[in-house]
């Protein structure tokens, strides 16, 4: 669990200022983006907003190090690697960085270690919190080379299920146009959402 004294506001500052150390300017600023939109977000929905401010600090708390040396830390420490993520290093982060959540920085709660690890390719069936921070780090103040962002950063704070597949539709294609390889769950979360919101809109024509 995350373990918050009486001055929450404190706690949240001091870890802020741990994470400040390790991370450059640019990551840094990206971080602080996460954590307020997050904290916004949760707001919007009715999330915790203290968890969802600790896991936007520290959903990229492992970006520092290179690719090779997250490669290297994950098989050190028996975090699962994909076929994928063992061709594209880079994309450990989200894991490692959940990891370095509990073991750096003390953090246990469940609820934020899974938004911290699925904060880059989602999962089928997110909670609100993944949720949360998934579309925040997409949509937070300093991004502005991102497809459709005035869209998606209208339906974050409108319909958030929209705003996902949004983003992983746009993920979906930008990866496609670089013919990068695409991560399997990123696959499959969008191809759940999509199902979701199928039915939804069934739904809506049935009401």
């Amino acid at each position: 669990m995350v373990e918050f004294s009486k001055n929450k506001a404190n706690d949240i500052q001091k870890l802020r200022k741990k994470v400040k150390r390790k991370l450059d300017k640019k990551r840094y600023i990206h971080t602080l983006g996460v954590s307020y939109t997050a904290a916004a977000l949760a707001m919007r929905y009715g999330a915790d907003i203290e968890k969802a401010q600790v896991a936007g600090i520290l959903h990229d708390c492992a970006k520092y190090l290179e690719c090779g040396e997250m490669l290297g830390l994950c098989e050190k420490y028996h975090i699962s690697i994909t076929e994928v993520e063992r061709h594209n290093p880079c994309l450990l982060h989200a894991k490692l960085g959940g990891f370095f959540a509990m073991k750096k920085y003390h953090v246990h709660d469940k609820e934020i270690i899974g938004a911290i690890i699925n904060h880059t390719t989602g999962r089928p069936n997110m909670n609100l919190l993944e949720k949360v921070i998934f579309v925040a780090d997409y949509i937070e103040p300093s991004r502005d080379r991102v497809p459709n962002l005035k869209e998606i950063r209208r339906l974050a704070f409108v319909e958030i299920d929209e705003a996902v597949i949004f983003i992983l539709k746009d993920t979906l294609c930008y990866l496609s146009s670089k013919q990068v390889e695409v991560d399997d769950m990123t696959q499959k979360t969008y191809n759940y959402y999509e199902k979701i919101l199928e039915k939804k809109k069934e739904n809506q024509l049935d009401g």
